[in-house]
């Protein structure tokens, strides 16, 4: 017989509580090789990230292409691999990226203010000219390049992380990626890391 109450509903979900942040928290800056994947597993013939780092309790904080090189974060600590990764953080990552031919101010003015891509428009970015960076090391294998077509290096940086971005945001400016490494994550840097090198730095709590 109904009371004329509300019945009160309980869920019957359970919550999984947090996992604890680790005893040891390690944080590796790894400047990722061209050509090797962003994990640590992969089929025979593909290069991963094993036998890279001497550690086998850390992960990728984020990706970073199998065609593209420079800074990786590898954590053992959850929530800072979440506060690297996760867009809503809009940590800012810096990019060094050779296209083919010259940007001219209007088109570069295009990805500071956002451009439209498949997916919706970008966040405002920086994006500048720059000089090639120093000491940078060789690509394996070099990058094509056509002798009758100048090329530049420019300075992006953006707080988003969709897939393929600074290539797909490039492209649509008229001035295809040909080379592309990730020289900063937030405050941390490459900094004279060289392909397949690492260091470990404590890592924010």
């Amino acid at each position: 017989m109904s009371t004329g109450k509300p019945q009160r509903r309980f869920s019957r979900r359970k919550t999984t509580p947090s996992r604890p942040r680790p005893a040891n928290p390690k944080l590796v800056l790894l400047n990722k090789p061209y050509g090797v994947l962003s994990q640590f597993s992969g089929s025979n013939d593909e290069q991963t990230l094993k036998g890279l780092v001497p550690f086998n309790d850390v992960y990728p904080a984020g990706r970073l292409d199998k065609d593209s090189e420079g800074l990786l974060l590898l954590t053992n600590d959850g929530e800072l691999q979440h506060k690297i990764s996760h867009p809503k953080h809009k940590m800012t990552k810096t990019y060094w990226v050779q296209v083919e031919g010259i940007p001219t101010e209007t088109a570069l003015q295009q990805l500071r203010q956002g451009i439209e891509l498949n997916d919706g428009m970008t966040l405002p970015a920086e994006a500048f000219i720059m000089d090639e960076p120093m000491n940078l090391w060789p690509r394996n294998p070099p990058v094509r390049e056509r002798k009758s077509v100048p090329d530049c290096w420019l300075c992006i940086k953006i707080s988003e992380g969709r897939n393929r971005q600074v290539r797909r945001m490039t492209a649509a400016i008229g001035h295809p990626t040909l080379r592309l490494i990730r020289a900063g994550i937030g405050k941390w840097l490459l900094r004279g890391l060289q392909p397949g090198e690492w260091r470990e730095e404590p890592p924010v709590w």
